[in-house]
């Protein structure tokens, strides 16, 4: 369980959750943002896995991807928000 919160924690404070809403405030489209930030997450994965898809986990992609998405999603709600205030 530990391990599992350890991930999800490493990937919102990491690559997905940070690029991913930085790439997320670039549209106000909220289907790029959300997919800009999910590939930011598959390249943080193969990245770490030096370029093998054999290190991977397919727990921690799974997460990866899910934080990009929603980070890059929040990213575009906030480029949205800001614009209307």
């Amino acid at each position: 369980m530990l391990e599992l919160l350890g991930t999800i924690g490493a990937n919102i404070i990491s690559l997905p959750g940070i690029l991913g809403l930085a790439l997320g405030m670039m549209t106000r489209r909220l289907w790029l943002g959300g997919l800009m930030g999910a590939v930011v997450g598959v390249l943080e994965t193969v990245i770490f896995a030096h370029w093998n898809f054999g290190n991977v986990a397919m727990v921690e992609l799974l997460i990866a991807v899910v934080i990009g998405l929603c980070a890059g999603t929040l990213g575009s709600v906030i480029r949205i928000k800001g614009t209307t205030v």
